[in-house]
């Protein structure tokens, strides 16, 4: 556990709910306390065909755990499932989830369903 100010990040910890919930274990929780949200991010690395799909069942997977979360602990919960193929291939949403907060831009590199992302650093947090 790792806490700073207001956000609290958990890793390999099982959250205790009042409620069974088969997957409770995420890989990585992100609590901010002062936005009200909490973060769960689960990572996988199948092969290249099962991105999409592994991306689907961990949306679901995690899906009661969230609504657990935002009952217990009154923080507005959202999975970002992180699934990077055997080659790099990744998909779509998340470009999109990690794009517009991280402040880095995204290269695409293969079509289809799937995306091969190349992460380039802003020119202004590159100044050496």
């Amino acid at each position: 556990m790792y806490e700073e100010g207001h956000v609290t990040v958990l890793w390999d910890q099982t959250v205790n709910t009042d409620r069974e919930v088969t997957a409770n274990r995420s890989d990585t929780i992100i609590k901010h306390n002062k936005e009200k949200t909490c973060t769960l991010i689960d990572v996988a690395k199948p092969a290249d065909r099962n991105v999409v799909q592994k991306e689907a069942e961990k949306k679901l997977k995690y899906k009661s755990l969230c609504i657990e979360i935002q009952r217990m602990w009154n923080l507005k919960c959202t999975v970002i499932p992180v699934i990077i193929g055997a080659t790099g291939i990744v998909t779509r949403s998340l470009k999109e989830k990690f794009g517009s907060c991280t402040g880095k831009t995204f290269d695409r590199f293969t079509t289809k369903d799937s995306y091969t992302w190349n992460i380039t650093h802003n020119t202004e947090s590159t100044a050496v």
